[in-house]
């Protein structure tokens, strides 16, 4: 390992780890592991590693796969985990996977997205044969179409006529504490009437928001963590298929790190686009070869990337060494505290994020160095990335991107790429300019909806 984060020395890259064991594994007897993760619709991923046949190395075979699983299925989503070529692992996976197990909060959350009970199933021969899906996504510029970020410290909308953008305007507010559901109703629908207003007339609305959707159903998203479940089932799921019916107009909501991805794919006229918004948490979606979504979650917030057991653990999920504390506000405030900063006894994540941007542009050198290490992050982690994405144009964008820090952390991804993956580096890692970060998310946003 050639590069190591100024303020987390610790940290211990998985794309190293796993590239290290894939060349021991070379080296000894061996045997195939498969890995199928099955979704709605029996769509489905395989995947397959050549792990150590010797049953002395089992747990070390089980630390690794343990870690891929993981990825697997927040990358794609499912319910139901098919394993072959090792009962030891199987067993091991089918205890952490129970709403008892290291996995619960995995278990509880794909339940409610799939709304079916999560499995382990063994196979004696073999998993099933992969069955991919793509979806279609946005791109419809024509009539007056509104466009609405829901972010976790702001909300964004625009009103865009024929592709161009005619108002906008952010709004900070608290979705993430609010337990009344009414707060977050009164807040989108009031954003969308701004909007509205602006325009003769509303021929569709798109949203990109944080979270899970099916059909423009809330599945589950952070913003409305607060909500007492009973009140979610009822006033929140249906929330902003309801606040279209009231303006009259079809809608289309998608994730946001997908609507990132088709705002780079729309601007860089190519496909194969990974985009990672790194604000409140960690947004990924993706663009892929075709032109189109694989139907996937993209959650890659709560996929694994420091392998290092004693990593900061997700307050959420309860696991550690996630994208959420490395590529967001938490892992900038998460660096500074490490490095000995005191922040404002009650300052917010977002005022303590602003505080840091406030010392970089002062020209700050612990600031500097803060971006550094996300860039060190970002460069082993791209290559982990590498293993289920297809990737030629690497997007980046979010609050923590702004300003000279997001050069900073490009940059030095791109560092570590050259020196320890050559065979990535010709991945083109960008970001849009300051005035076309947002408006570029609006429009696509705005796209979503195909009018009939």
């Amino acid at each position: 390992m050639k590069f190591t984060p100024v303020y987390e020395k610790e940290f211990t890259p998985i794309s190293i780890v796993l590239r290290d064991y894939k060349e021991q594994v070379k080296s000894e007897k061996s045997k195939t592991l498969k890995i199928c993760v099955e979704r709605n619709d029996s769509y489905n991923y395989v995947y397959s590693l050549d792990i150590f046949a010797s049953p002395e190395k089992r747990e070390k075979n089980y630390d690794i796969s343990e870690r891929i699983i993981k990825s697997i299925l927040w990358v794609v989503g499912g319910y139901k985990i098919y394993i072959s070529g090792d009962e030891y692992i199987y067993n091991r996976i089918k205890d952490d996977y129970t709403a008892k197990g290291k996995r619960a909060f995995d278990v509880d959350f794909m339940q409610t997205v799939y709304e079916k009970p999560f499995e382990v199933i063994y196979c004696a021969d073999d998993v099933p044969a992969y069955n991919p899906c793509s979806v279609s996504i946005g791109g419809h510029l024509e009539g007056c179409r509104i466009g609405f970020d829901a972010g976790g410290s702001d909300r964004k909308v625009s009103a865009v006529i024929d592709g161009k953008v005619v108002y906008s305007e952010e709004v900070v507010w608290f979705p993430k504490i609010n337990s009344d559901w009414k707060y977050h109703y009164e807040g989108i629908k009031t954003a969308m009437l701004t909007a509205a207003s602006k325009m003769p007339r509303v021929d569709a609305i798109g949203v990109s928001s944080a979270g899970v959707y099916i059909n423009n159903k809330i599945m589950v998203a952070s913003l409305f963590l607060k909500v007492p479940k009973e009140e979610y089932k009822k006033h929140v799921q249906t929330m902003y298929i309801d606040i279209a019916k009231e303006l009259g107009a079809p809608i289309e909501v998608a994730n946001d790190g997908d609507v990132t991805a088709l705002a780079g794919a729309m601007d860089l006229k190519d496909n194969c686009v990974l985009g990672i918004a790194m604000g409140t948490s960690e947004a990924v979606g993706y663009i892929n070869d075709k032109g189109l979504l694989n139907g996937w979650l993209s959650e890659v917030a709560f996929v694994p990337v420091d392998f290092n057991k004693n990593a900061m653990v997700d307050e959420w999920s309860g696991d550690y060494g996630c994208g959420v504390k490395y590529f967001s506000q938490d892992g900038v405030i998460k660096l500074a505290e490490n490095a000995g900063y005191k922040f404002a006894e009650g300052a917010s994540p977002a005022e303590k994020l602003k505080e840091i941007q406030k010392l970089m542009a002062e020209g700050n050198e612990m600031a500097r160095q803060i971006y550094s290490d996300i860039g060190v992050y970002l460069g082993y982690a791209i290559p982990y990335y590498c293993e289920f994405y297809k990737i030629k144009h690497l997007l980046l964008l979010g609050r923590v991107t702004s300003g000279e820090g997001g050069t900073i952390i490009m940059e030095k991804a791109k560092e570590v790429l050259k020196a320890e993956f050559p065979q990535y580096a010709d991945i083109n890692i960008t970001m849009p300019d300051e005035s076309n970060k947002r408006v570029g998310q609006s429009i696509a946003a705005a796209s979503l909806p195909a009018l009939s």
